[in-house]
């Protein structure tokens, strides 16, 4: 849509806004007709305010220095925040009071229909009335506005700025970025960006189920189920049903303090033309992703164990005959092993199922045919989020956090449903802080980003979700 046309659309709506406020000021809306004026108010207020991103947007692209030609900018023209200005600078209104023309106009549709003192005695609370004008005064004020991508820009610079030094901790909250007490709130667009990075690179962020709230998150898991009886004679006093018993567990996601380190020198930080907020957030990135991906396949890390991590809870699979990776039918009693392991599980989580390999697994299953040639590793007809191999029927993911620590050329596979390993980040806990004195003898900076998060394997004793096979290595692999 071009310019012209999204101005013409920004000026009706202003209208029609105007139009309603002056209704409400009229008390000419009834009780019955709330919802639908609330849901029309609502819908013009999203409208307009994409409408002035789609502006911002254009105008950022064509004049780079975020000035316009004079026809978009729809902010002068709009004192009060109550103005139907057409994108000139001129509103529609008198007196600095622009839109008013339009309030003599409203409701005319109303005359002649019942009187006022019945109006007044089926209209709306002046809070309802006090809550829709103030929605009608933010869609009218377009004042502020910027595009999305704007404002992250302006948050991820300003964010940067201040962890590095180079902006006061007043100027970084006027620019909305929370900060106090030496630590810094790392904003929500920052905050996504390192967890979208997390997903790409811990397999168990992108698979398993992930809940953001600030309270606690609880699963009943089932420890014993109930039974059921059969009789082939009526029941009475001295043959009463018997009592069953079902018990549930509960698993409590209890969020640890979380934190990573990343170090970055003074030279890097101050060399001109460096993109200082890219440098910082990349290095948070590498730092934190470490660190949670750890905790949440191994979960050793001392004095914050997880129980809950992925090799821990995982039940461990062991075939029915052992597979020796150095003898002749290495590859088919590899193949009988994955398909016993992928047998296993219940069907509703065998339904689900995928898995996650080492490389150590992997350079094994890509080496490896069955007894009648076929390679135990086949290509997808088609690949699907990054994935283009398929084990035994189902995908494959290949990860270094999968590796037995201290031994990566152990072979380890996982397969099961890793939807049931459940996340909670808590919402608005990353934070940041600055260590200046700390690394100063080595000409860096650092910072440490803290967080609060748990993540576990979580399901009940009678239907396991995953299972974990390592295969033992006692000589080189055959071919």
């Amino acid at each position: 849509m071009n310019k012209k046309l999204l101005l013409a659309l920004q000026k009706r709506n202003k209208a029609r806004l105007v139009e309603l406020r002056g209704r409400l000021e009229k008390n000419e809306v009834r009780a019955d007709d709330l919802t639908s004026v609330q849901e029309e108010v609502q819908a013009l207020v999203n409208e307009l305010q994409d409408i002035a991103d789609t502006l911002a947007n254009m105008e950022d692209g064509n004049n780079g220095d975020g000035s316009s030609d004079g026809s978009g900018d729809n902010t002068s023209g709009e004192t009060g925040g109550s103005g139907s200005g057409d994108g000139s600078g001129n509103g529609e209104g008198r007196d600095g009071e622009p839109g008013n023309e339009g309030e003599d106009s409203a409701g005319k549709g109303d005359e002649g229909g019942e009187g006022e003192s019945e109006n007044r005695s089926a209209g709306i609370s002046s809070e309802q009335r006090d809550g829709i004008m103030s929605q009608i005064a933010s869609g009218l004020s377009t004042r502020g506005h910027k595009s999305t991508q704007t404002r992250e820009k302006e948050i991820r610079s300003a964010f940067a700025n201040f962890v590095v030094g180079n902006i006061t901790e007043a100027e970084a909250r006027s620019l909305g970025v929370e900060a106090g007490n030496g630590s810094v709130t790392v904003p929500e667009v920052i905050a996504s960006e390192i967890i979208t990075y997390a997903q790409e690179e811990n397999l168990l962020r992108k698979y398993g189920t992930t809940v953001r709230t600030k309270g606690d998150v609880k699963y009943p898991v089932l420890v014993k189920k109930a039974e059921a009886n059969v009789t082939k004679t009526e029941r009475g006093d001295s043959n009463p049903i018997p009592e069953t018993e079902i018990e549930f567990d509960e698993i409590l996601l209890d969020p640890a303090e979380f934190d990573a380190l990343a170090t970055v020198t003074k030279k890097l930080l101050k060399m001109s033309g460096a993109p200082v907020e890219q440098i910082v957030i990349d290095e948070l990135k590498k730092a934190y992703v470490r660190k949670e991906t750890n905790f949440m396949f191994n979960g050793d890390d001392v004095g914050n164990e997880n129980p809950g991590a992925l090799t821990k809870k995982a039940v461990a699979f062991t075939p029915k005959t052992a597979v020796d990776l150095s003898a002749a039918d290495a590859g088919q009693k590899m193949y009988d092993a994955l398909i016993e392991m992928k047998n296993t599980p219940v069907t509703e989580v065998m339904k689900k199922g995928r898995w996650i390999i080492n490389r150590a697994a992997l350079t094994v299953v890509e080496k490896m045919k069955t007894a009648d040639g076929f390679p135990l590793l086949r290509p997808m007809t088609q690949a699907e989020g990054g994935i283009g191999s398929m084990l035994v029927g189902y995908p494959v993911d290949v990860t270094d956090a999968a590796d037995k620590k201290g031994t990566p050329d152990v072979p380890v596979f996982y397969f099961g449903d890793f939807k049931q390993f459940r996340i909670q980040d808590v919402i608005g806990a990353m934070e940041l802080q600055k260590l200046v004195e700390k690394y100063a003898g080595t000409n860096k900076i650092g910072f440490q980003i803290y967080n609060l998060l748990d993540g576990q394997l979580i399901y009940s004793p009678f239907e396991p979700a995953v299972y974990r096979y390592e295969v033992a290595v006692t000589a080189p692999v055959a071919g």
